[in-house]
């Protein structure tokens, strides 16, 4: 079964982007950083989510997140589905901050229980059969507007429907240029049909 390593954001300042991830999230060998002058603008088709225990602790990222320079997309709040909220990352990468849960069970972390890719694409189904063909193993599908691979490792991968999950993210779907994200796994390298990058190796170093 195909394993996801890591995630390699391309930055243009690698040493202020450091800093803010540190301070931020603190994810360690989940995410790693390079420089990149690629262009890029607007929604680059992908969203990053940290998955906790509790509501106290989407709060704790999301606080420690601004304090570093993030911009709210999305304050948390309640949902149907639990509790979270929508940060941009001054890098331009968007990340959602969630629990399942609605009630707090004890003092507030900063644990990552759950890490997890979610690539925006054009056609749901394409993408799956694709990714089922290079050794991914489907958890959960819901048609064409979600499918959740059960992929082990550091890292877990979903696809939504590009439009979608910019709308998850408070973002408009319109974008243009690199996604400025790179995937490390065993089993690369590729890219996918939207343009997704795989790499068999990370490239740099973590945060």
């Amino acid at each position: 079964m195909t394993s996801l390593a890591s995630v390699t954001l391309e930055v243009d300042d690698r040493a202020a982007a450091d800093r803010f991830y540190s301070a931020a999230f603190a994810l360690g060998d989940r995410l790693r950083l390079r420089a990149s002058e690629e262009p890029t603008s607007g929604f680059r088709g992908f969203t990053l989510s940290l998955v906790v225990s509790q509501p106290a602790d989407v709060d704790a990222l999301l606080d420690a997140a601004v304090q570093a320079g993030a911009t709210t997309l999305k304050p948390a709040a309640k949902s149907l589905w639990g509790y979270g909220g929508v940060v941009q990352a001054p890098d331009g990468t968007i990340w959602q901050l969630a629990s399942s849960s609605k009630k707090n069970t004890g003092p507030a972390t900063k644990q990552v229980d759950e890490f997890v890719l979610l690539l925006g694409v054009e056609d749901v189904k394409a993408s799956k059969q694709f990714y089922v063909e290079h050794g991914l193993a489907v958890g959960k599908s819901f048609g064409g507007k979600y499918v959740e691979f059960a992929a082990e490792g550091p890292v877990k991968l979903a696809l939504y429907k590009r439009s979608g999950l910019a709308k998850v993210a408070g973002v408009s779907p319109d974008g243009t240029g690199s996604h400025r994200l790179a995937i490390g796994s065993d089993h690369g390298p590729f890219t996918d049909p939207d343009g997704f990058a795989w790499t068999t190796a990370p490239e740099s170093a973590s945060v």
